[in-house]
């Protein structure tokens, strides 16, 4: 199994340099690799709708604690109908977005570097309000375009990566080939590790990461697949984990090399945590690993992310 390559943090600011995408839209652009995603896009993503048939890409958010949910969903019943003369039925959840569990899409105020966020605006545009600039209502309108799924496990022929295995370009680039597909610009790729396929035969949970912010072992990309991320030119990257593989190679614990240049770089929202096994199979059924996808975050002013529920249509 192949683990993440040892990055320095010199090489780390070179990563950021060479990705950098600050002020090419302009110095109040908080879109960041959106931009890429243009109307031309999105109606040629309507051409690939040919079957009728919608997938979902989302956990179901997830109420149990435990080491692998360390911030669990509360749900509780504020009326429900084993009640006397129950005329219906109300809840409250509370969740927070970010971590292994739920489903999301991170903000560009999520991630910091150096005391910056995209684009070059300070940290402190955060506060206890919530954030000042970057916050995930930026895209209140919904991304829509040409989903791409890269199925690495299918590519090694395996039902799964292991827990720490790194994705590299060649990895990528390959998949492209096995697909017949070219991953382009303006693009929402996702990359498929297998993870809750493994979850689901039982395979034994991976031990946290020791930390500060313990974190779970994942497969994912290595910090090498950066330039080519960029320089494809993708509007959104997804995965089944947090896309960064862990541990990252990075000399921080912590550190999460494709989170920190994908999201303050390149200005890349995230999709975290997706569920990507029944969209495998809808992909290796038609034979095509391409086709509308669906992402609408909540608007939620100043937040830093959005539970979502990807819906990949054929």
């Amino acid at each position: 199994m192949a683990q993440a390559r040892s990055l320095s943090q010199a090489a780390l600011d070179d990563l950021f340099k060479r990705c950098m995408n600050w002020g090419r839209w302009g110095p109040d652009d908080q879109r960041g690799a959106l931009n890429f995603l243009r109307p031309e896009h999105v109606r040629r993503a309507a051409s690939l709708v040919r079957d009728g048939v919608a997938v979902s890409c989302a956990l179901p958010l997830a109420t149990t604690p435990g080491p692998q949910n360390p911030f669990p969903v509360l749900h509780h019943m504020l009326s429900d109908g084993d009640l006397d003369n129950a005329s219906g039925s109300t809840d409250w959840f509370a969740l927070a977005p970010h971590g292994p569990t739920i489903t999301h899409l991170d903000a560009l105020c999520h991630i910091f570097y150096k005391g910056r966020m995209f684009n070059g605006v300070p940290a402190s545009k955060v506060t206890a309000r919530g954030a000042g600039a970057g916050s995930i209502d930026t895209v209140r309108g919904g991304i829509v375009g040409r989903g791409v799924l890269l199925d690495i496990p299918r590519l090694r022929g395996v039902d799964w990566l292991e827990p720490g295995e790194a994705i590299t370009v060649e990895d990528l680039e390959r998949a492209e080939q096995a697909e017949g597909v070219t991953v382009g610009e303006g693009d929402l790729l996702l990359v498929r590790t297998g993870r809750h396929a493994r979850v689901r035969a039982g395979a034994p949970p991976p031990p946290p990461i020791p930390g500060p912010v313990p974190m779970l072992p994942l497969a994912g990309l290595e910090w090498t697949t950066l330039p080519w991320l960029h320089e494809r030119k993708i509007a959104i990257l997804g995965g089944d984990n947090y896309s960064d593989c862990t541990p990252s190679g990075f000399e921080a614990p912590q550190g999460l090399p494709i989170h920190t240049v994908g999201i303050v770089a390149i200005g890349l929202h995230l999709l975290d945590n997706a569920d990507l096994e029944a969209l495998a199979t809808a992909c290796a059924e038609r034979g095509r690993w391409e086709f509308q996808l669906v992402i609408a975050p909540l608007i939620l002013e100043r937040g830093t992310g959005s539970p979502v529920n990807p819906i990949a249509i054929f």
